[in-house]
Formats: structure tokens, C-alpha cells, sequence
């Protein structure tokens, strides 16, 4: 079957989806956030599972229809409960480094990158947070509607200190459990390898676990040289973005993150999002998901979740 790369969709099918999601957070039950959002829930014992579609040359495929994915838990067969290849509203978390390290043209270069990406790239009725971080993460912005408004807020960071990845996806992560929309994810953005981390990236991977927010990583890897445990180390990055469905880019000087964030957001705006209600309930296991496409393309989703009883059987959380 021939995939256009690009498709026009459907505004009655985005209107539906999101009349479906204020209907979820509206209802009994649901909880709302200090600035009075309501907090993003999916429904009891459903997964939902966002997806990224490409062809053998890397190029986005865009215009699959339902029939064409399959999606088991555990080898399994399930049952597709809701589909849309619109785009979804956005809950996304920016983690940025401001170790000594990212001084100079470095943060500069971030800065402006951050804000194309934000104010230009994303859609009105996303959100966003910001963490920075050296030794320790820090919110520099919570939760906040319309990307566009976060436009300048970095201006005043001067960068200083060590580089704890790690403690900065722990704080990260947990966020998303106050999102008020229905897809997910982090941009992180480091020039350095984890040097001061209580944490490590075992924890991440168990806090992502729980979380289906995809994760991408920018590593900005300078050609100058650098002692050798201060460079980035992309294979602990790949461990993190490998489990969420997402991707580890290295770029070579800090220029290139402007382009790198901007395929980013290419991605965010041509995903598939996937519901089923799982066979089984949940039992505080963990259950691989795996999404399947006919044809010569590739799928990147969350390899898996827990079924954690304790969320009031909302397998999807």
C-alpha cells in the first residue's frame, strides 16, 4: 500500500477527540491543578499509546488509516478501542542543562532554539514546563498554556555549576502526572555527561515505566576536546529515549540544535494515538507493548507500561 508523506485532517475528527478528552477530565472524580486546569485522565483500564510511523528513508508516514496497525501486550492481540492520526494537544516538558559547560554561544544557541520551537513550532493549545539544571533541577516554569508564552523566560539563566541528568528527569517526569492534555513529552537538552547524579539512569527508566510521555535527547558533542568523562555519553541517553518511543540525536556544535528541535516538532505534529483496554487486569506487572504497521515501515511507541493496581485499575497511567 503507497503512503503519501504528508495528509490533510480531519478538523471534525480533532473537534471529536477533543470534546472526548474535556468529557474524560470533566468527569466525576477527575482533579484540577492550582491555576484550576483539569488534570489530563485516561480512562479506567485503557492504555493509550502514542506512535511514530516512518518509511525506509526516515520520512514520516502520516496517513495510515486504523486498519493498518495491529497492537499487542505481551505477544497479545488487542482490541484498538480509539485511533486518530490528528493532531493531538500537547503536554511537554523542556529539560534543559545549564551546567558551566553550556557558557557562551552554547546557551545563547539553546535559547533561540527553544524559542522557534516553542512559539513557532507548537500548537496554542499545547503546554509546557521548564526544568533546569546543573547539580541539582531546578522548575524554572510550570505548567503553563501556550507555548508562545514561554518565549524570553530563559533569558536571565547564566549557566554554572555541574551536570545531573538524572535528578533532572526524576523531577521531570512525575510532572506529567498533573498534565492537562492527553499526549506527552520531554526535549531534553545537555552537553555533557551525568557528573553529580543522586539518581541514575535505571531509576529513569523505572519512572518511564509508569509515564507515557515519549523522550527525545539533543547531545550537543563539540568537535574541541574535553575530558573524556565530560562528554556526553549518548548510550545512557538512548537507554532513557529508546524505552519512552522516542530518539537520541548528537549534534556537533550548538548551531545545529535549532534544525535538531525542529524535526522534533515534526514529529509531535504527525503522530498516531492508539487506545485499547487491556485483556487482562491490571496486577502491578509490567506489560511490553509493541505496535505493528504492514509494510516496509518502522513504528516507535513506549515499549511498555506497569498495570499498577493502585491507580484505580487505569491501566494507561
Amino acid at each position: 500500500m503507497a503512503k503519501t508523506p504528508f495528509h490533510v485532517h480531519s478538523a471534525l475528527t480533532l473537534a471529536s477527540l477533543a470534546l472526548a478528552a474535556v468529557a474524560l477530565a470533566a468527569a466525576p472524580g477527575a482533579q484540577r491543578r492550582n491555576d484550576g486546569t483539569d488534570i489530563f485522565r485516561s480512562g479506567v483500564d485503557v492504555v493509550q499509546v502514542t506512535a511514530t510511523v516512518t518509511d525506509a528513508d526516515g520520512r514520516l508516514v502520516v496517513d495510515l488509516e486504523r486498519d493498518d496497525f495491529e497492537i499487542f501486550e505481551d505477544g497479545h492481540l488487542q482490541t484498538l478501542t480509539h485511533f486518530t492520526r490528528d493532531r493531538v494537544p500537547l503536554s511537554l516538558g523542556v529539560v534543559l542543562d545549564i551546567s558551566q559547560s553550556m557558557s557562551g554561544q552554547r546557551i545563547d544557541d539553546s535559547r533561540l532554539a527553544l524559542d522557534q520551537f516553542l512559539a513557532d513550532r507548537l500548537d496554542p493549545a499545547d503546554e509546557v514546563f521548564v526544568i533546569v539544571f546543573n547539580h541539582s533541577p531546578v522548575v524554572e516554569v510550570s505548567w503553563m498554556r501556550g507555548p508562545r508564552r514561554v518565549r524570553h523566560r530563559l533569558d536571565s539563566i547564566r549557566p554554572w555549576g555541574g551536570t545531573s541528568i538524572y535528578d533532572a528527569m526524576v523531577e521531570a517526569l512525575p510532572l506529567f502526572e498533573s498534565r492537562a492534555n492527553q499526549r506527552a513529552a520531554v526535549v531534553l537538552i545537555s552537553d555533557g555527561a551525568d557528573t553529580g547524579s543522586r539518581a541514575d539512569v535505571r531509576d529513569v527508566r523505572r519512572q518511564l515505566r509508569r509515564s507515557d510521555a515519549f523522550v527525545y535527547a539533543i547531545a550537543i558533542d563539540a568537535p574541541e576536546t574535553r575530558a573524556i568523562n565530560d562528554r556526553v555519553n549518548p548510550s545512557a541517553l538512548r537507554e532513557m529515549t529508546t524505552e519512552s518511543g522516542g530518539y537520541t540525536e548528537v549534534v556537533h556544535d550548538s548551531p545545529e540544535l535549532a534544525p535538531a528541535t525542529a524535526r522534533i516538532a515534526d514529529e509531535l505534529n504527525h503522530q498516531y494515538t492508539l487506545s485499547y483496554t487491556p485483556t487482562r487486569s491490571a496486577d502491578g506487572t509490567y506489560r511490553s507493548i509493541r505496535v505493528r504497521v504492514a509494510g516496509d515501515y518502522r513504528v516507535r511507541n513506549r515499549r511498555g507500561y506497569v498495570a499498577d493496581p493502585h491507580l484505580g485499575g487505569d491501566a494507561g497511567r
